[in-house]
């Protein structure tokens, strides 16, 4: 299996609590970001999707912090689509300092809506292929 793709972020000082961590919404951002970069890399594109009349939705999303960040730590953040074959996939995402050390995992559930039906489309691996100039980045 191939490594799951990845983009390196620099945590900034505007992010941190009173503490000198990374604020814990912001783990939120950088996942989002790595995600949405995915899809850029894999060739889709938000006015793609539209095109298409579907939008992608977060229905949950779980965070399991490991160790702390601070201001300057870069980190890696890893994306990797998981498919069910139903409605909704997963996403399982690392931020990883540079040294290796995990410092959170996150489990996303998403799915696709159709934006003039309002309801989640079947299939949506199937859009991905579809949109995609390069699907094998969902694994697809």
């Amino acid at each position: 299996m191939s490594e799951p793709f990845s983009v390196r972020i620099t945590v900034r000082g505007y992010e941190t609590d009173v503490q000198g961590h990374l604020n814990q919404s912001v783990y939120i951002n950088y996942a989002e970001h790595a995600r949405w970069s995915l899809l850029q890399a894999a060739g889709i594109s938000q006015a793609g999707l539209i095109g298409r009349g579907v939008g992608p939705v977060a229905l949950e999303t779980t965070i399991r912090y490991k160790r702390e960040l601070l201001a300057g730590d870069e980190v890696d953040v890893t994306c990797a689509f998981e498919w069910s074959g139903g409605k909704t996939f997963r996403i399982e995402q690392i931020i990883r300092k540079t040294d290796g050390t995990v410092a959170a995992e996150l489990t996303a559930v998403g799915g696709l809506l159709d934006l003039k039906e309002r309801r989640m489309v079947a299939h949506p691996q199937e859009y991905f292929k579809e949109l995609a100039t390069d699907p094998g980045l969902f694994g697809l």
